[in-house]
Parts: C-alpha cells; sequence; structure tokens
C-alpha cells in the first residue's frame, strides 16, 4: 500500500516593516534604527540615574542657612561649593527655567523641536546607504549637512529661538549665582562631590552620544 506524504504548509517568515523612500528604496523607520533605540535607551537610564543623584529640596531652600556675604571672594567660594553639592538641582531649576520659556512661547518651542527632529531623523541616524531625498532631488551627506546647519542658523539667530534661550539660560544662570552666593555651605558635605567626575546631569550627554556612536560607527564618522 502505497503511504502518501502529508501536505507541505507555506511557512511565512515575518518580515520588519519599512516605509518607502521616494526613490523607491525602503527606508527603515526611525523607531526600529538600532542606533536610535540606543541612544533613547542610555538617555532614559543616563536620566534617571542623574536624577536620583540630586540632594533634597529642603537643604536647598533651607532660610536658616542664607547668609550675606562678606566680600566678593567669599560669595565666589560659596558658588562653587554649592554648585558641587546641589549641581543637579540647579540644573533641574534652570532646565523649569527654560521649559517655562519655551511653553510661554509656542512658536518658538514648534521651530526648536522641529529642527531637533530634522538633525536627529535627517543625519544623524539616517542610514548612510540611503541618501537623502527630497522633492525628487537627492542630497549628499555634504549637502545635508549644508542644508541643516543653514537651517540652524536661521532658526537660531533669525527668529525669536535665539532670544528666548538665552534670556531663559541668562536667567538660569542668574538664580544659580544668587542662591550659590546667598547660602552658606558649611553644613553641606563635599567631600564625596571631589572625588568624581563623571556624575552628574553631564552623564546623560556623554553617556548617550557614545551608545550611539557604538551603535552606528558610522554617525560618528559622519560629524
Amino acid at each position: 500500500m502505497a503511504s502518501t506524504a502529508p501536505p507541505v504548509l507555506p511557512i511565512s517568515n515575518a518580515q520588519p516593516t519599512a516605509t518607502t523612500a521616494p526613490s523607491g528604496g525602503a527606508v527603515e523607520a526611525p523607531a526600529n534604527n538600532p542606533a536610535f533605540r540606543a541612544f533613547i535607551n542610555h538617555l532614559s537610564v543616563s536620566l534617571r540615574h542623574g536624577l536620583d543623584q540630586r540632594r533634597p529640596w529642603t537643604e536647598l531652600v533651607d532660610r536658616t542657612a542664607f547668609a550675606k556675604p562678606e566680600s566678593f571672594s567669599e560669595a565666589t567660594l560659596r558658588v562653587r561649593k554649592n554648585f558641587s553639592y546641589f549641581r543637579i538641582n540647579y540644573y533641574a531649576v534652570v532646565s523649569v527655567i527654560l521649559a517655562v520659556s519655551l511653553l510661554t512661547n509656542p512658536f518658538s518651542l514648534i521651530l526648536l523641536i522641529g529642527l531637533l527632529a530634522s538633525w536627529t531623523f535627517l543625519y544623524l541616524f539616517r542610514p548612510t546607504d540611503q541618501p537623502l531625498v527630497l522633492l525628487g532631488r537627492t542630497f549628499s551627506d555634504f549637502e545635508t549637512l549644508a542644508l541643516l546647519a543653514g537651517l540652524t542658523v536661521f532658526v537660531v539667530f533669525l527668529t525669536s529661538v535665539g532670544s528666548v534661550l538665552v534670556s531663559a539660560l541668562m536667567l538660569g544662570v542668574a538664580v544659580v549665582c544668587l542662591h550659590g552666593a546667598f547660602r552658606v555651605p558649611e553644613d553641606l558635605f563635599l567631600d564625596e562631590q571631589e572625588n568624581s567626575q563623571s556624575t552628574g546631569f553631564l552623564s546623560f550627554l556623554r553617556g548617550p552620544a557614545a551608545a550611539a556612536a557604538t551603535a552606528v560607527p558610522s554617525v560618528a564618522a559622519r560629524v
């Protein structure tokens, strides 16, 4: 009696979704870009790590610890010590002032978000083997960089974005300097801050940048 072989079922492999470029080629979605995912993950981890190192806000606003400095040199020394201790809190204060300034100027906020998104998706995390195609024209890496640089100059210097950012940063620095000059730092434990150069909010910039460069070496080669 002849045996019949079982029917062969077709097997379909799920392929990652991709968008179609204007030139006809498939372009990987930004959310599926390994460098972009690594950047976001390291950004989130570094941000949480930096915020975990903040000092209690009660120490920052303790009214019993405020006193007028006797000289400019004493005020400078206080600012240095307080900044070493309250670094994360000061960065948070400046960030809040900057955020409030941008939220009260929605046009500047929209322009800044658009500029950052353009640099992120059109240059930093765009695959090097897929040139930028806009309105049927293909742009090389140099042309893309020149286009984004010109757009940055226009947005920052020829719109209200530059003045809003500068005003907010100057106000934040003034608040930090005033607090640091009048806050007496004698009750603060500053020894642990002297032997740590990599901690603080700036690690949030170094960590994600290194991760993105490791994930996609071509990104670092472009800049």
